[in-house]
């Protein structure tokens, strides 16, 4: 049975997503500010993370840099005012999804659900290493390196990097990536896919890779195009 940390100092949101978790089998933890929040989630070690932005004591993005010192647990900002740049700066700091109020706690059970869903898969596949050119992905431990130097990456962008990669040359609508990185197609948003790719490329491009690219195919999607002058 997994566990839910509901971290919201909005006591009634907290009361729905917990009522909404129960119905769903989940077991759920509420903390009103971040440092509860942080004391709970040390303690009990959750299986996904809902996190407010604007909590007292210790913001959402206070919460998710601490976190994400010790672990990879999926973790889901919420923001009140949906602007891009908390959006960004939570991706950036290693989210691996946002949600804007006002929100259907459907939905937020939904993607909840997907993320898990993706972890169980995952779970039971073996993980692998993979090699082209100078770029490595192993994701056994979750590092990438170019010309043997390790890149900053957030868990999603790895993924992300990973799936393309891993079907060089192969085109991927913003529809797939969000079915499989995520887990959902419906409520999804594909300005989260062109968001992770954005900052993607942004650190890749600090190292030289000129036999390889993430390439935008208009109108489609993207993919990982790569050239070793090689048959």
């Amino acid at each position: 049975m997994s566990t839910i940390l509901i971290a919201d100092d909005n006591k009634q949101i907290t009361s729905i997503l917990e009522e909404y978790a129960k119905k769903e089998g989940y077991v759920p933890k509420v903390a009103l500010d971040g440092l509860e929040a942080i004391e709970i989630f040390r303690k009990l070690q959750p299986d996904i993370v809902l996190l407010d932005v604007m909590m007292p004591k210790m913001d959402g993005f206070e919460v998710c840099r601490e976190i994400r010192k010790t672990s990879n647990v999926p973790i889901i900002m919420i923001t009140a005012r949906g602007e891009d740049f908390e959006k960004i700066m939570g991706l950036d700091i290693g989210a691996d999804d946002y949600i804007v109020k006002p929100f259907s706690p459907g939905e937020v059970m939904a993607r909840v659900r997907a993320i898990l869903r993706r972890i169980a898969r995952d779970g039971d596949q073996k993980q692998q290493f993979f090699s082209f050119d100078n770029l490595t992905i192993n994701m056994d431990d979750y590092v990438v390196t170019i010309d043997g130097g390790n890149i900053s990456l957030t868990k999603k962008e790895i993924e992300l990097l990973w799936t393309l990669a891993t079907n060089k040359n192969k085109v991927f609508s913003r529809e797939n990536l969000l079915n499989s990185l995520w887990g959902y197609d419906y409520f999804g948003d594909s300005r989260t896919v062109d968001s992770h790719i954005k900052r993607l490329r942004a650190k890749l491009d600090e190292f030289d890779h000129k036999k390889w690219q993430i390439k935008t195919i208009w109108g489609v999607g993207y993919k990982f195009e790569g050239d070793m002058d090689e048959k």
